[in-house]
């Protein structure tokens, strides 16, 4: 959606959502958590060096003439912003070059939950998209366990139900039963998400409550923003702004902007498709993100618009999201063999 569920407005003010200049591919190069940016460069190495031959691949397969396609990488600073951004900036984009990749666009995983607008107020991201998922109640749901907008848990499914034990009567336990996949095939595979948690912590004798995004949450609002599904009153959030002039990079991560332009001669960030190359530790938080992104109701006006751009480049668009992003899962420590570029 093009707007908060919260807040009034007036009809007039639903303007066609703002087109987005798109690439046909945006390709992640690489997740690293700030421990593995800081601890050495073998693994960032060994991760680039298996990138390299899958972007050849990928643009390879897009199937254009004349291939827009970028690259990106994230940087997690959400849950660890104590690091130097020049130091790991500048590490990152050296080992990248030296194992044949560029890196386009560079991105603050802080950025996918409150992200910035050049003279504007910021937008709390994650809070806009949390308020556009629609979970699905179960049959017979009974209210037992709270709702998502409470808890903080999404599933792809129907969890077991807990037994009933408040009468002390244990011949009135209910029998076990096994939590199911909506629409699972012979077998269920069942996820359930965590989206936040709320900490309490004491500062200056004083109570604060503060709320902490997940990973798949922030990564689900990540591909959303590569694929350049989000808007805010019709505007685009997290625009890519240029790095600071003269390699002059600020102390703290806040500082930056939440998507800088690396490359000047990039095609663009957003895409029509996605495919993202990192380390298969990472292989549950993106089943995860696949489980959040398919409860997301999405402005449908944007769905539309995306789709018709497809359409004038003779390119098919798929309406569900996930069917346009893809992976590679990556080993570090026992290299896949190369790709093959006529393969795809």
């Amino acid at each position: 959606m093009s707007t908060p569920n919260s807040g009034y407005s007036e009809a007039t003010e639903q303007d066609r959502p703002s087109n987005l200049p798109l690439s046909h591919l945006s390709i992640e190069v690489g997740h690293f958590y700030m421990e593995d940016l800081l601890n050495g460069e073998d693994r960032i190495r060994a991760q680039f060096r298996q990138v390299a031959p899958w972007v050849q691949a990928a643009m390879a397969a897009t199937g254009q003439a004349r291939p827009r396609v970028s690259t990106c990488f994230l940087v997690d600073d959400y849950f660890r912003d104590d690091t130097s951004p020049g130091k790991i900036v500048d590490k990152l984009t050296r080992i990248a070059a030296e194992c044949g990749v560029e890196i386009d666009y560079l991105a603050r995983e802080a950025g996918c939950a409150v992200t910035d607008r050049p003279d504007r107020d910021p937008v709390q991201l994650a809070e806009m998209v949390v308020a556009m998922l629609l979970p699905e109640p179960p049959a017979g749901t009974n209210g037992s366990r709270p709702p998502l907008h409470e808890s903080g848990w999404l599933c792809n499914g129907e969890r077991s139900p807990a037994s009933d034990t408040q009468s002390g009567q244990a011949m009135q336990v209910k029998p076990w039963q096994p939590p199911m996949e909506f629409g699972g095939r012979n077998h269920s595979i069942f996820l359930d998400v965590e989206l936040w948690k709320d900490l309490a912590e004491q500062v200056d004798g004083r109570l604060i409550r503060r709320r902490v995004w997940s990973c798949p949450l922030l990564a689900s609002i990540w591909h959303l923003l590569r694929l350049g599904m989000l808007r805010y009153y019709a505007d685009p959030v997290a625009v890519p702004q240029p790095p600071p002039p003269d390699g002059e990079w600020p102390d703290t991560w806040p500082q930056l902007p939440a998507v800088m332009r690396l490359n000047p001669d990039a095609a663009p960030f957003a895409a029509y498709r996605t495919l993202s190359v990192m380390p298969r530790s990472y292989l549950g938080i993106e089943h995860a993100v696949d489980v959040i992104l398919n409860h997301i109701d999405l402005d449908q006006a944007v769905i539309d618009q995306v789709i018709e751009r497809g359409r004038t480049e003779n390119i098919a668009i798929p309406r569900r999201v996930t069917q346009r992003i893809s992976h590679v899962f990556t080993d570090t420590t026992d290299p896949s063999p190369v790709p093959d570029a006529d393969r795809g």
